[in-house]
C-alpha cells in the first residue's frame, strides 16, 4: 500500500472516523490499547521495544488485529538493524501502518511496503525530515521535543510541523504535547492529517503500564518532566545517544540527569545502580524507575478508557468551527 501525492487523505484511505492515533509506546501500548483505540474510530498502535518475548509479541499483535479495524505497529530502526525478524512477525498479522523510527528505516521500510503496509517515520529535526521525504516513507510523523519517551530534544512540535508541511505533500501527523481537543484542533488547522498522542493514552485503563505509573502520570504537572539519557545508561540500554527520553522527574533523575559522566563511571564500576533501576522497574517504584511521559502529563487524567479519550479528543471539531466563525 502506498499513498499518492497531495490529494490523498490519510484517514480516508484507512477508513478512520477520527484523525487520532495512540503513539506506539513500548511498555504502554499493547494490543488491548490498540484494539480499543481502533474500535473507537482512531488508529491503534502497538509499541514494540527491543528484546520482546516472541509469545508476548504474538499475543499483543493478535489482540490488536482481532478488532477487525485498521491498526498499526511501531518499531525501532536501531533494533531492526540487528535482525528484521520482529518486523516479519508483525507483518504476518497484516498491520495497516508500520512506523520505523530512531535511525534509518532502511531495509525495514522496504520490507513493510512490499508487504502492503503504509510506512511512517518519526522525525525530530530537519535532517530526519529530509530522510522521511525519500520515496520509501509514506507518512511523516513530526515528533516535537515536548513529547514523552524517546526521541530528539531539538525542535518543538509546532515549528517542526510547519517545516514539514511546507516541504512535503505526504500526509503529516503531529506528535508531542497534544492531549486535548484544543491541541488536536491546533495541529489539524495547521494542516496535519492526524494527531499522534502518547501520554494521555499511557495513563488510560487499557494501557499495559502498571497502575502506579498511570497514577504518577495523572498526578504530574506540565513542568514535571526531564529529558535525559540517565535511565538508559543506568540500564545499559543501547539507545543511540541522540535519542534521550522525556520522563517524569523523580529521585533518580534529580541525582543523575545532569551528571551523566559521573553516572557512566558509577555504572561501569559497580552493578548496584543498574540493579536498583531494574528492580524499580519490576516493582513500579516511580521514585527510581523511568516513567516516560511528555509535558502533556499536566493535561492528563487517570482512570479514563481509550474510548473516553477518543471521544473527548473528537471535540476538536467544536474548536475548529468556533475559529472559523471568529475569523
Amino acid at each position: 500500500m502506498s499513498l499518492s501525492p497531495a490529494s490523498d487523505d490519510f484517514c480516508g484511505r484507512l477508513g478512520l472516523a477520527q484523525p487520532l492515533l495512540n503513539a506506539p509506546m513500548a511498555g504502554a501500548a499493547g494490543g488491548r490499547l490498540a484494539a480499543a483505540v481502533s474500535s473507537a474510530g482512531g488508529l491503534g498502535m502497538v509499541g514494540i521495544g527491543g528484546g520482546v518475548a516472541s509469545d508476548w509479541l504474538e499475543r499483543e499483535l493478535a489482540l490488536a488485529a482481532a478488532s477487525g479495524k485498521p491498526w498499526g505497529a511501531g518499531l525501532m530502526a536501531w533494533v531492526l538493524e540487528e535482525s528484521l525478524e520482529p518486523l516479519r512477525v508483525v507483518l504476518e498479522h497484516r498491520p495497516d501502518l508500520v512506523c520505523v523510527s530512531f535511525g534509518d528505516p532502511g531495509a525495514a521500510a522496504t520490507l513493510a511496503r512490499d508487504a502492503g503496509s503504509l510506512v511512517a517515520m518519526q522525525v525530530g529535526n530537519a535532517a530526519d525530515l529530509r530522510r522521511a521525504l525519500e520515496g520509501d516513507i509514506d507518512v511523516v510523523v513530526v515528533r516535537g521535543s515536548e513529547g514523552g519517551g524517546h526521541g530528539r530534544n531539538e525542535v518543538a512540535t509546532l515549528p517542526l510541523l510547519q517545516l514539514a508541511l511546507d516541504q512535503t505533500d505526504k500526509p503529516v501527523l503531529a506528535a508531542g504535547g497534544i492531549a486535548t481537543a484544543r491541541g488536536v484542533a491546533a495541529v489539524l488547522a495547521a494542516g496535519a492529517q492526524g494527531a499522534w498522542i502518547g501520554t494521555r493514552f499511557a495513563a488510560c485503563t487499557e494501557s499495559i503500564s502498571p497502575a502506579k505509573v498511570k497514577e504518577a502520570i495523572a498526578s504530574a504537572g506540565t513542568d514535571d518532566t526531564v529529558y535525559t539519557r540517565a535511565f538508559d545508561i543506568a540500564q545499559h540500554l543501547a539507545w543511540p545517544a541522540e535519542f534521550g527520553g522525556r520522563a517524569l522527574r523523580n529521585r533518580f533523575s534529580e541525582r543523575w540527569a545532569d551528571d551523566i559522566e559521573s553516572l557512566q563511571g558509577e555504572v561501569a564500576a559497580s552493578p548496584s545502580i543498574t540493579e536498583t533501576v531494574e528492580a524499580a522497574r519490576r516493582d513500579a517504584d516511580v521514585a527510581q524507575a523511568p516513567v516516560y511521559a511528555g509535558q502533556s502529563a499536566g493535561l492528563t487524567h487517570g482512570g479514563e478508557s481509550a474510548a473516553d479519550v477518543v471521544a473527548d479528543l473528537a471535540g476538536f471539531r467544536t474548536y475548529l468551527r468556533a475559529s472559523v466563525s471568529r475569523w
